[in-house]
């Protein structure tokens, strides 16, 4: 048992994932990188396995039994994304290659299909840059008005400002994230829904950490769109969500033209089959599906409470060991966050410090991490490492590394100074 959750035996669940048994420069690999792409259980890698080697056709237009077959494995996983956000009707998922794709496929087919030149988007400081380019590309093309959020030095949505920017009306679409991969802050969905309903705008979340780590309910939260990603899931690359409510997305015009989005083709016009397909031109990502149902079903086999339990007390747990470190800045202090720490460490680059960690077998990510803004924003320009949890994260790995961070401080710290204490 990992000593915080009788319930939870982090070290079985651990055994599901062949990679992290590796060996790293001679060290065990401790795996801090989960918020950049998740490791896979082997019930997710077998699932895809047996796809390819018993059940791959293409689908949806096969008149022989294995297309039927594939075709109900593809649309069982649509149905199983739909019950895993408690989506209202399964042809509200579309699928799409990754969040980012279902961001700039709403950008491109609601933003430039039902906004108008005039509207405003409104987005956060703390955005992912899959959460900041669409909308800039769509406010140069087609005269959208682009707003920012501004971010609480605490790391959380500032409310005042919020109701300030949502005042004169002109707001028709908020679309920040859920969860930042920087801050790890939650934000509170449904106090920002409703501010934005009451002010006649609809609100875009990217789930892409969240989906992972808290349960996601976007009946309850009142969302209008939702996106997350498959490999962040424990799933595979490739396969992505965008979650609308129907009536948004049966009168969005389609993106991408070709196979399996059309009712009828002539020569001289085309019309559009029925949502969902309307927004899945093409073959579709098959085997991917498949996987992100294996992987939606190994999360809720183990149980959202259980994961969020595991998950509050591995942040705890860091907060209170990364916080006694000298030299170390954490970005970020909301009251409700999750398993992401950005960090900072006296006269070491993020880039240098990262690959100092390494060699002892850790993984933490190095960077900006696609969050530039956030960056300048909390004045650490050079980027930051960051660590992020996955379900199969212990407390001795966040030890280890609060550690490791300590020897690194001594590395990076100039003689001069070392000798002046």
């Amino acid at each position: 048992m990992d000593g915080m959750n009788p319930r939870y035996d982090v070290t079985r669940i651990r055994e599901d994932f062949p990679i992290l048994g590796q060996v790293v420069r001679g060290k065990k690999l401790v795996f801090l990188d989960s918020g950049a792409s998740a490791q896979k259980p082997r019930q997710v890698i077998a699932t895809m396995t047996r796809c390819m080697e018993e059940a791959y056709a293409n689908v949806h237009r096969g008149a022989y039994r294995l297309s039927e077959t594939a075709t109900e494995a593809h649309e069982a996983a649509r149905a199983a994304v739909a019950r895993f956000i408690n989506a209202a009707d399964a042809r509200e998922i579309v699928f799409t290659r990754n969040s980012t794709e279902a961001i700039n496929l709403v950008a491109l087919s609601h933003g430039r299909g039902v906004l108008k030149a005039g509207d405003a988007v409104l987005i956060s400081e703390m955005e992912h840059h899959a959460n900041i380019v669409p909308w800039q590309m769509l406010r140069d093309a087609h005269g959208v008005e682009l707003r920012i959020l501004c971010v609480t030095d605490a790391g959380e949505i500032d409310l005042e400002d919020y109701a300030t920017k949502l005042r004169d009306g002109r707001v028709k679409l908020v679309a920040v994230t859920h969860m930042s991969n920087v801050l790890g802050t939650v934000t509170p969905a449904a106090q920002i829904t409703r501010m934005a309903h009451e002010a006649g705008a609809l609100v875009l979340f990217d789930g892409s950490q969240a989906a992972v780590h808290r349960a996601v309910d976007v009946q309850a939260i009142d969302a209008d769109f939702y996106v997350f990603t498959g490999h962040k899931l424990y799933g595979p690359t490739g396969i992505g969500v965008l979650w609308a409510r129907l009536p948004l997305l049966e009168a969005m015009p389609p993106v991408y033209g070709g196979g399996d989005m059309i009712a009828s083709v002539t020569l001289e016009r085309s019309t559009w089959a029925e949502v969902p397909a309307k927004h899945e031109a093409g073959t579709p990502a098959i085997i991917e599906a498949v996987g992100l149902h294996a992987a939606i079903d190994y999360v809720n086999a183990i149980g959202m409470p259980a994961l969020e339990a595991h998950e509050r007390a591995l942040t705890e747990h860091a907060m209170a060991r990364l916080s006694t470190i000298e030299g170390l800045t954490i970005l970020g202090r909301a009251q409700d966050r999750g398993g992401v720490f950005a960090f900072a460490l006296d006269n070491a680059h993020a880039h240098d410090l990262s690959t100092l960690l390494d060699r002892v077998g850790i993984a933490v990510r190095a960077g900006r991490h696609c969050a530039e803004p956030l960056h300048t924003r909390f004045g650490v320009e050079a980027g930051t490492c960051r660590a992020s949890f996955g379900l199969y994260t212990t407390l001795e790995e966040i030890d280890f590394l609060a550690d490791a961070l300590v020897e690194a401080r001594k590395f990076f710290t100039p003689k001069e100074a070392a000798r002046v204490r």
